[in-house]
């Protein structure tokens, strides 16, 4: 879901982006390798199995031989992201479909160029305990988040949709302590927690979850994750950028079919701060994938039905600050 770590998108973290930019450097001043050209591309969170067709393409050479040198980073804060590919910081950031939308009713100048995650990971998950059969059931419960309005906007929506009356929900906030609320039954639900991570790490502790998709509750079937770059960026890079998601996308289809060594391709560049779990992995990959087949259609391929009908929705919701136009808001490369 959108806002991984808990913040609202906007311009609040300037300083902390200007003090990223002097460590890592600035995607406008790029080191040259003869022959390639450089792009910095930013991750949504510390790596793990969703990035594992990043890794792939990097590893299996997909990204030199289509004439580009890679960076893969993590941001200090991942709400940074699209506003340091905005201020031409970095050139391209993995983020969310409704924050870009968010982002925009902000002049915020961000574009997605692909959708990664075409179905939403972000879920409502309920004790099965708590005799929670339906959403309409969490009247009277009490339902963890991480003080998130789209959150909340998502588990009304699906009350509504349900047959229950969302003013009679009650929320806590727990941050993003959502795991430890639900093993300490603090609360019998959750929003927030991402079906590929935590319902795996809950179910692992032993917890018997019941999981709705927000989607089959009349909140659209959005895209969880989308590849973005700046307005300016687009205008200057674009063939660099189509080059970059044809190498991607054959870390995908190479993902795919090796989905064991390209797990283990991923594993073996894990982060120290943040160690994976190889069997929660080696899971949370294989939910992923069918979440990210295009079908027929190319890896990363997106609709404008999708992004009017998740436009809409946080119109209706009161989550835009002023109109988005869908055919600003993306483009298929």
């Amino acid at each position: 879901m959108i806002f991984r770590n808990g913040k609202k998108s906007g311009w609040l973290a300037i300083a902390l982006i200007l003090a990223w930019v002097g460590v890592t450097g600035c995607a406008s001043n790029k080191q040259k390798e003869p022959g390639l050209t450089e792009l910095t591309v930013l991750m949504d969170w510390y790596p793990n199995a969703v990035h594992t067709f990043l890794y792939a393409a990097e590893e299996q050479g997909y990204f030199k031989e289509a004439g580009l040198k890679v960076k893969l980073q993590t941001p200090a804060d991942t709400n940074d992201a699209l506003k340091l590919v905005a201020t031409g910081k970095a050139d391209l950031a993995l983020s969310y479909q409704m924050q870009v939308a968010v982002s925009r009713s902000e002049d915020i100048p961000i574009v997605s160029v692909a959708a990664i995650v075409r179905h939403p990971l972000n879920q409502l998950f309920a004790l099965e305990s708590a005799g929670i059969r339906s959403p309409k059931d969490l009247v009277g419960k009490k339902i963890g988040y991480p003080s998130v309005p789209l959150d909340e906007s998502m588990v009304n929506t699906m009350v509504k949709s349900d047959g229950g009356d969302p003013s009679k929900l009650n929320y806590i906030d727990v941050g993003w302590d959502l795991i430890p609320a639900m093993t300490t039954k603090k609360v019998d639900a959750i929003i927030g927690g991402y079906v590929n991570h935590e319902k795996l790490l809950l179910e692992k502790e032993g917890e018997k979850l019941i999981t709705f998709d927000p989607s089959n509750y009349g909140v659209p079937d959005y895209y969880e994750l989308v590849l973005t770059a700046s307005e300016e960026g687009l205008k200057n890079n674009r063939e660099a950028f189509k080059k970059f998601m044809a190498a991607a996308a054959k870390g995908q289809e190479y993902t795919v079919s090796h989905p064991e060594q390209s797990l283990q391709l991923l594993l073996d560049k894990q982060s120290e701060e943040f160690p994976l779990d190889a069997d929660i992995e080696k899971m949370s990959l294989d939910i992923l994938l069918p979440l990210m087949d295009a079908g027929s259609e190319p890896f990363g391929s997106q609709s404008v039905q999708s992004w009017n009908s998740v436009i809409e929705w946080l119109a209706e919701h009161g989550q835009l600050t002023k109109e988005v136009k869908a055919e600003q808001a993306f483009v298929n490369l």
